[in-house]
């Protein structure tokens, strides 16, 4: 089985990346409503002009992490798809999906979790809403076989959202990021069905 390598996982590069990196650590030390274009801007030593070249505005910049984060995932679903359905496969998506996270940082997810409403509001306006339950509903149905019992559909569901709710769930864990995302790859290859 060919594993879906680094270089096939997305990533955005350059200064559009650099902004919503920025944005994102701005956004989780202040908060969202706390945080101008103002400070992203001079955070990153441009001007107003130069980042609404980019971006114009926080709303866009968040966006762009949701889509970046989505692609990623639906890039993973599709390489899932050609994939011999087998726990290798299910082990690989598991890797895979730690890695999309360690990407994002652990910030994205609990950006997410915390801004739930302006998560959705932005969803809802690109008719986007059902983008990312989607995707994930997709990489549920790839990694569960066919007769899999109830219990064997949510190991494998309960391994994925291990990894997705790992933001919330580690928010007071005195640990580094490695070592958080390490124990919650190691603890989602556990709750998948024996032999599966």
């Amino acid at each position: 089985m060919t594993l879906l390598s680094d270089a096939t996982v997305p990533s955005v590069g350059g200064t559009r990346a650099n902004i919503q990196a920025v944005a994102l650590r701005l956004f989780s030390e202040q908060g969202y409503e706390s945080t101008s274009m103002r400070q992203i801007a001079e955070e990153l030593g441009f001007t107003k002009a130069a980042l609404y070249y980019h971006f114009k505005s926080k709303e866009d910049i968040v966006r762009a992490l949701m889509e970046t984060m989505r692609g990623q995932i639906a890039d993973l679903v599709v390489w899932a798809r050609t994939q011999e359905p087998s726990a290798e496969l299910r082990r690989a998506v598991i890797e895979q999906w730690t890695a999309i996270v360690h990407a994002q940082g652990l910030r994205m997810f609990r950006f997410l979790g915390s801004n739930y409403r302006l998560v959705r509001e932005l969803k809802s306006e690109a008719g986007q809403e059902e983008g990312m339950a989607a995707v994930v509903a997709e990489l549920f149905a790839v990694l569960t076989p066919p007769g899999a019992s109830v219990e064997d559909q949510l190991r494998v569901r309960f391994a994925l959202l291990t990894i997705n709710m790992l933001g919330m769930a580690a928010r007071d864990v005195d640990a580094d990021e490695e070592d958080i995302l390490e124990a919650a790859a190691r603890i989602s290859m556990g709750l998948l069905p024996a032999g599966f």
